[in-house]
């Protein structure tokens, strides 16, 4: 259940820089998107804390921004129009390559 809240941490992860990034813009700031981030951070946090009850906290935290960090590109391209290169994605799928890997590496303790 632990990998599941450790997934679920991650997933949260990606709110709070979107909420940040809509929350901000040249004429002000979005109260509401600005609370999204927020609470997602608060969200990513406890799930984050329950997952290292079990996990190891290196791994746990690892995986935790590594998630976070995949999907964030992700998120990026899809909504904001960021570069799709072969190069951002080919170091993407490098953290994805270490995420699975401290995966399998942990299931071995």
């Amino acid at each position: 259940m632990a990998w599941i809240y450790l997934l679920l941490a991650g997933i949260f992860e990606w709110g709070w820089p979107v909420g940040l990034k809509l929350g901000t813009s040249e004429v002000g700031y979005s109260v509401a998107w600005l609370f999204f981030a927020g609470l997602t951070m608060f969200a990513s946090g406890t799930f984050l804390l329950i997952a290292q009850k079990t996990i190891p906290m290196g791994t746990a935290y690892a995986i935790w921004t590594g998630i976070g960090a995949v999907g964030t590109f992700i998120l990026g391209i899809l909504l904001f129009g960021e570069a799709a290169t072969l190069e951002r994605f080919f170091f993407i799928g490098m953290i994805v390559v270490g995420i699975v890997g401290l995966k399998m590496a942990s299931s071995k303790e």
